[in-house]
């Protein structure tokens, strides 16, 4: 049956992107708060040429994989799928809606100057990553419950 896969994959898109926001959240957020401004714009910059793409493909995977999951099970499973499906698409949307503008105007400053609010713009980029980080990381612990529950209800005189 294709549903094992399809968990596997479901657990490995939102454990990666769970994981790679955790990272961010609590190793490359707390080097950025320590460093001079200017090294942090730059390397912010930087970081989110490259972070443009591969965050984006595991919120893809991560959506998409729990998505189908919800659509091949029932009961249970499906309402943990599907919100996970809920909690992916909210840390998409809030990168979309909230950390990337704050982005661009990171990425502008990083050529001219930052302004005199930049301080309390770059704790909204933050209070921004830590939801979609939490977000992401509820929506990894319910495939972890579906999968869990799943393995329980398959084996043989397993109880319920």
């Amino acid at each position: 049956m294709l549903v094992r896969p399809v968990k596997a994959f479901a657990l490995l898109s939102t454990g990666l992107l769970s994981g790679a926001f955790g990272y961010g959240a609590v190793n490359v957020a707390y080097a950025f708060r320590i460093v001079p401004l200017d090294v942090r714009l730059t390397f912010h910059t930087a970081l989110m040429q490259v972070n443009g793409v591969v965050m984006q493909t595991l919120m893809a995977m991560a959506i998409i994989s729990s998505l189908v999951l919800a659509v091949m099970t029932r009961a249970v499973p499906r309402l943990l799928a599907a919100g996970a499906v809920a909690l992916a698409v909210t840390s998409f949307l809030v990168t979309r809606f909230g950390n990337v503008p704050i982005n661009g105007q990171i990425k502008r400053w990083a050529v001219t100057s930052a302004p005199a609010d930049h301080a309390t713009i770059l704790q909204r980029w933050e209070a921004f990553h830590f939801l979609r980080t939490a977000a992401a990381f509820i929506a990894f612990l319910l495939i972890v419950l579906l999968v869990s529950v799943g393995d329980r209800r398959e084996k043989p005189g397993a109880a319920e």
